[in-house]
Order: C-alpha cells, then structure tokens, then sequence
C-alpha cells in the first residue's frame, strides 16, 4: 500500500485489532441513572428504544483503565502520563504531578496529550431487564437501631444478565505496538479472572463479572486482503471474514502483577437461624419478614433462575466496621484505622476527604438451608398479655453452610490484625449477622479459612481448621515443614502490630 501524506494531527492506522466477548454479570449490578423520577432512589440505566439496561463505553473504559494501572502500580498509585494506562487510553484532563507546574509548562505540556488509541462501545444487556430492589439502611452503632431518614432502595440487574461487548484497538505508524498489546491483554484478563467489578457499591460485592472467552481478529491495512476483510468485518452480506485468532498469540503476555493484598476465604456454618430483611415485593401472600434472596441462573437449565438466601457484602461490612469500632473504642483509640480499611463514613461531613473501602466484602450464598416460618407476638409488659394488633410471622433462615470472602488491599500488618480479630468473633459465635441477634440469630460457626497473603515479591498461604475438643488446626501451605506453634506465632505478629500502633497513635 503507498503511503498517502496526511496531516500531522490526523492518525496514519497501520493494523486494526478487534475484540469480542461476552460479559456475564455473577452478582447484582447496579448501573445507575440519577432520575429523580423513578420510584425508587437509583433506577437501572436503560437505552433509549429498548428496554434493556444499557452499560456506557466510557463505564467499560474505567474499569478497565483502573485495572490495568493497579495491576502496573499497584493499589493506592495516582496516573502519570507516562504509564501504560495512558498510553491505551489516553492522557487525562490533569495529573497529580503537574499541578505545581506554571501555566505556561501546562499548556506546552497539554500540547502533546493523546486521544485513546482503544475503541469501546456502549453494551446493550441481551435481553429485556430483569431486575431485583434492594433496600439498605444506616445503623447506629450506640443503639444498634437504624438512624432517622438513612433508609434507601436501588434497583439491580439480575445476575446472569449478558452484554456483548466490543474493542477495536487501532495502532499507529511509528507506536509502541507491543505495549499497546501487553497494556490491551492485561486490562482483558481482569475481566476474564473476574477481577474487575462495575456499577456501584463494587467494594460490597455487587458488580462481580466475568468473559469467558475472547475473540481476537487482527487486521494489517497494508495488506490489500485484510483490509477488505476488515472493511466488511461483521456484515451480513458479506462472505465469511477473518477466523479468530488466540487472544494470547496476538495480545501476549500479562507480564507481573504489582499489587498487594491479604484475602480471607471462611466457611462456616449457621447455628441456629439468620434474618436480614428482603424489601422486594411479592403478589404472593408470604410472611410479614422473609430472609434476603437473589436471583441466580440455573446450572442445569441456563434461561430459568432460581432464587437463593444469601448474606448482602452490605449486611456483612456493616456488622464488620460496628465490631472494629468497639474493639478500638475498648482500647480508647483514635477511629482512624476504622476510616482506612471501611472508608469514611460521610453522613456527618459531607464529602470532605471522603475515601473508599480497601475492603471488599463479597456477597455470598446460603446453602443446604432450611425456610421456616415463625410465629410471634408482643408482650403488654404492664398486663402480661398478648399485644393487640401484634401478631406477626417471619420466614427466617436455618442450618446451612456459608462461604464468606474478604479482600483488603494494599495492607498493613496492623490492619491484618484487626482484620483477624473480626474473623476470631465470626469463627466463635461472638458476632452475629442480621437482625433479631438479640433473640439468638444470625450467629455463624467457623468451619475452615484460608488466609493469603499476596505482594509482587513475596506469597503467604495459611489454613485454619477445626480440630478436636475445640481446638485449632493452623497449617502453612507454602512451608509445610513449619510446625503448628510457629504459624501461630506468625499470625499472632499481626495482633501484636495492631496493638502497637494504636498504642503509638498520637
């Protein structure tokens, strides 16, 4: 092919690389709109002509673009113009390590900004929106009671919903055309480990996706054939055009993970029987309460859904953040550790240095339970009798087995220390989840965790069990020649860490 001359400012394409995939949703996902004329607080984003939930390209390009600079930077970094993450999807309005620059530099500077060389299209879900309402509340963690005017309900995707999504990346004479690829392959592979999350609350598990597979075409505009067969690429009447290609042969390697991250993974079972609250209307007649349920595809009959009890990442972060909050009130502390793992809580100051969870807490199911219905009343505490008008049934959960997932990023030791406390309540009953605890529910029994403890240099693997007589099984998995008292003593460092920095807080 001649080379054409071209204006300075326009791009001279080479090759054109397409990819296809389809993203399933695992979890609720909440892709807002902001209308203050739904219903309800925070409606579905819906498109225009059809009802289907509607998943923005520049939604798609900010997970993605955060992704791939956490895996570059790991957790925490700020942009700079010279990442990868800028070379994919082009420089930002501003960056953090140019403000104190003077205009003049600013503006020579802003002279060189590139347009994202990666295209990505809005996503229409694959069928008409099938949605669940969710409602939530803030608690007050003097009272344990829900405070004034904090009530609210959103409106999620069900899991299972599919969008068809779609990049095109172009490279251009004179790129880096190997880190276009690697920086492409690395953002992709999140969403193939289900690492990246969209919609809002991702840090209390909503918004959990996953591509299966991708299909990968490259095209080379030199050459006269494959630029015909990317001109009538995806057409109807056109013959058949490029076979796919491996996405690893054409995007190549991810190259190393630099983020850092301790994760629990702890199953337990239900003593007794759990309640958190489901909001969701039903024209059936059912019980005054009914535990939380979602909405999951069947494995055996992929179009019909099924409904599980589930324990909401809301639910659980919730009871986490009030029980970190009484063990550093017992010692006397500053709440600041609090703030950094759980975020800030805003209801108070607004948005002033506000900050995001470095927890995700997962959203997880109920197994192997049992739904009963229970019959109650109040008690007139003055005559002894029954209350009237205050007969009322619930449907609370029994038995059953759990898995629950917690994620911190970019840890300190201190903070894995707190976070073992948490996990030492959950394992011995002493922190229930849901309401009514104070008649017994919602209290969990440990079964089996496993601890990991991951960096770009170093990865930690423990496993704790129960034994016999009430006693504790704790096992290295990455040393097995480490005895029992030494992996104890090795978790124990974290608990002791903990109490040296609140003790050195100022």
């Amino acid at each position: 092919m001649s080379k054409l001359s071209h204006r300075k400012d326009h791009r001279y394409v080479i090759k054109r690389i397409i990819v296809k995939g389809i993203l399933i949703l695992d979890t609720p996902t909440c892709l807002g709109v902001g209308d203050t004329d739904s219903p309800v607080d925070l409606p579905i984003l819906r498109d225009s002509i059809e009802d289907k939930a509607l998943l923005t390209g520049s939604s798609i390009a900010g997970a993605l673009r955060n992704y791939l600079r956490e895996y570059n930077r790991g957790y925490n970094d700020y942009d700079r113009r010279t990442d990868l993450a800028a070379l994919l999807f082009g420089d930002l309005f501003v960056y953090k390590d140019e403000r104190d620059l003077t205009e003049k530099e600013k503006v020579r500077i802003k002279h060189d900004d590139t347009q994202s060389p990666l295209i990505i299209n809005d996503a229409l879900s694959d069928q008409v929106i099938k949605a669940e309402l969710r409602d939530g509340v803030s608690i007050n963690g003097k009272t344990r009671t829900a405070k004034d005017d904090f009530k609210y309900d959103l409106e999620f995707l069900q899991a299972g919903t599919e969008f068809s999504l779609f990049f095109e990346l172009l490279i251009e004479e004179g790129k880096d055309e190997t880190q276009l690829k690697q920086g492409l392959a690395i953002a992709l592979s999140g969403f193939e480990k289900g690492e990246i999350a969209i919609g809002m609350k991702k840090r209390r598990g909503f918004g959990r996706c996953k591509v299966d597979n991708w299909q990968v075409w490259e095209f080379d505009l030199k050459n006269t054939q494959q630029r015909l067969a990317w001109l009538t690429f995806d057409r109807d009447w056109a013959s058949e055009y490029a076979i796919p290609s491996d996405d690893k042969k054409i995007l190549g390697d991810t190259g190393d993970d630099q983020r850092d991250r301790f994760t629990i993974t702890a199953t337990f079972s239900l003593v007794g029987s759990m309640l958190i609250r489901s909001a969701e209307y039903s024209k059936d007649k059912r019980p005054d309460a009914v535990h939380l349920k979602s909405h999951r595809p069947n494995k055996e009959k992929p179009q019909e859904y099924i409904s599980f009890p589930i324990i909401s990442g809301t639910s659980l972060a919730g009871v986490l953040r009030h029980r970190a909050v009484r063990i550093i009130n017992t010692l006397e502390k500053d709440l600041k550790i609090v703030e950094d793992i759980f975020g800030t809580d805003i209801s108070g100051n607004g948005n002033k240095d506000a900050k995001a969870s470095k927890l995700i807490v997962h959203e997880s199911e109920i197994k192997n339970n049992t739904e009963l219905v229970q019959t109650r009343i109040a008690i007139d505490r003055f005559t002894g009798g029954a209350m009237h008008g205050a007969l009322f049934d619930a449907q609370p959960i029994f038995s059953g087995e759990v898995e629950l997932k917690l994620e911190l990023r970019n840890p300190q030791d201190y903070e894995i220390g707190l976070l073992l406390l948490l996990l030492k309540d959950l394992w011995t009953e002493d922190l229930p989840i849901g309401g009514e605890s104070s008649i017994g529910r919602g209290r969990l029994k440990g079964k089996e965790a496993i601890l990991n403890s991951q960096s770009s240099t170093i990865q930690q693997e423990w496993k704790i069990e129960n034994g016999t007589e009430n006693s504790l099984i704790v096992k290295d998995l990455k040393d097995e020649n480490k005895t029992a008292v030494e992996v104890q003593a090795h978790l124990q460092k974290f608990v002791i860490k903990l109490t040296n920095h609140i003790h050195h807080q100022e």
